[in-house]
């Protein structure tokens, strides 16, 4: 892509396709599972099976971006992922509403849209970072990616109350009306947000001997050290990151005695958190900048350092009991996890197109599937770590502090993995397609 980098208002353009992804995902994390609880009364393991499947499926964002890379354009992979998860979020609702009279029929449905969910979202988030990375200035990546986070956020914080009031009183066909509907208007708000931003480059880039084939670009990304490393960097951050999500609450609960009212406020306190550490690092890299302030690798290491730490103090403060300080605690864990989040997305951003640009959706699409695979890992892992601690202790809270303690281990070493990674250009190849024909010539891959 040619031309000058994209404005601020195209970067907001960019995050209304995140505003619009967000939407349809919160209907199938919360409504949804609701409904299947509590008006279907269904185990929560038959949504929590349909997420964890949503989940899976971002092993294949690697294919989505390669798909882009071969076609040269982002735009229709962006509005082809929204189509699919907009239906797909239309059939979770339908598929729901026939569980109540076909229970077999309506679950088999489910398993096709979730999956269908999962492969949209894949295909639209992937190449909505890729023409990111492309189109914004270096100095912007920093707010970029807050932008692009936080309009995600307002996805969700905007479509769950919407949704619930329209709901009530609840049907079958009520929550399918609702979901058409938000479906409907996020797949027309994302295509009118991402139309004429992409521009064609302005000659055709020869490619005598074609493409190679994915396998072969996949091994040649994965050859190159920088993106290796980054990648186990995802992998093990975002499992520390995600491996609190559904213990932080229980543990405020039986630890601190706190009610439910008490332990959700503590959950927005830490996205509070969250969205402070953001803003903390995009104003910093936009107004001060520079070798230091302007480091996306010093931004990185250091949300992962305060997570670390807080972590370890919400483990310590386990025996201390309700004198401790908590909710500073988890606000803390929320600023550093935002440091952590934004500068990771912005490295991401500045290292796609390293080594080589007619591999960046492939390098965009192996971050996301380690980000899709450790976040979907880390709840149940998190869980799973807790349940097992509790065979060999005592207390709960000896169980729990372990977990949390390990989490910042976890940190620690997503720490040092990070200040790993080279964030300067690789040795490029002069032309990464005269090399096809060594790759599909490699044993064990597919030389047609």
């Amino acid at each position: 892509m040619t031309g000058l980098p994209f404005s601020w208002l195209q970067i907001v353009r960019l995050g209304l396709v995140q505003t619009a992804l967000g939407a349809v995902v919160v209907l199938m994390t919360s409504t949804i599972n609701r409904v299947m609880v509590v008006e279907l009364a269904l185990p929560a393991m038959v949504p929590g099976a349909l997420v964890a499947l949503h989940y899976a499926t971002q092993v294949l964002r690697p294919r989505w971006g390669y798909g882009s890379d071969v076609g040269g354009r982002r735009t229709s992979w962006i509005v082809g992922g929204m189509a699919a998860l907009c239906l797909g979020g239309f059939g979770a609702a339908s598929a729901t509403a026939l569980a109540e009279t076909h229970l077999a029929a309506g679950l088999c449905l489910a398993v096709l849209s979730f999956l269908l969910v999962g492969m949209g979202a894949g295909a639209a988030g992937t190449n909505l970072l890729v023409l990111l990375a492309t189109g914004v200035a270096p100095g912007r990546r920093g707010a970029a990616a807050t932008i692009v986070w936080v309009m995600m956020i307002a996805g969700f914080a905007i479509t769950a109350p919407l949704a619930g009031h329209f709901l009530d009183p609840f049907s079958g066909l009520r929550l399918m009306a609702v979901s058409g509907t938000v479906s409907a208007l996020a797949f027309v708000v994302a295509a009118l947000a991402v139309t004429g931003l992409e521009r064609r480059p302005s000659a055709p880039v020869a490619e005598p001997l074609g493409k190679p084939p994915f396998r072969a670009v996949l091994a040649q990304v994965l050859a190159e050290p920088a993106a290796r490393r980054f990648t186990l960097f995802i992998f093990v951050s975002m499992l520390a990151y995600s491996a609190q999500e559904l213990i932080l609450e229980p543990y405020a609960g039986l630890v601190f005695a706190m009610s439910p009212g008490a332990t959700t406020k503590l959950a927005g306190l830490q996205h509070g958190g969250v969205l402070a550490g953001m803003l903390c690092v995009a104003g910093i890299t936009v107004f001060v900048g520079g070798p230091v302030f302007g480091s996306l690798k010093l931004w990185t290491a250091v949300g992962c350092a305060l997570s670390a730490l807080a972590l370890g103090l919400i483990a310590a403060g386990g025996p201390v009991g309700p004198d401790f300080p908590l909710r500073a605690a988890v606000a803390a864990l929320g600023f550093g996890n935002g440091v952590y989040a934004v500068a990771a997305i912005g490295s991401m951003m500045a290292l796609a197109g390293r080594g080589g640009e007619a591999e960046r959706g492939t390098r965009m699409g192996v971050w996301g599937a380690a980000q899709g695979v450790a976040f979907g890992a880390g709840g149940f892992l998190g869980t799973l770590a807790v349940d097992l601690a509790r065979l060999f202790a005592s207390e709960p809270v000896t169980a729990y502090a372990a977990v949390f303690a390990a989490e910042g281990v976890l940190f620690l070493v997503a720490m040092a993995i990070a200040v790993r990674v080279e964030h300067a250009s690789v040795a490029r190849r002069s032309n990464p397609l005269t090399q096809a024909a060594s790759f599909q010539l490699s044993p064990g891959f597919d030389a047609r």
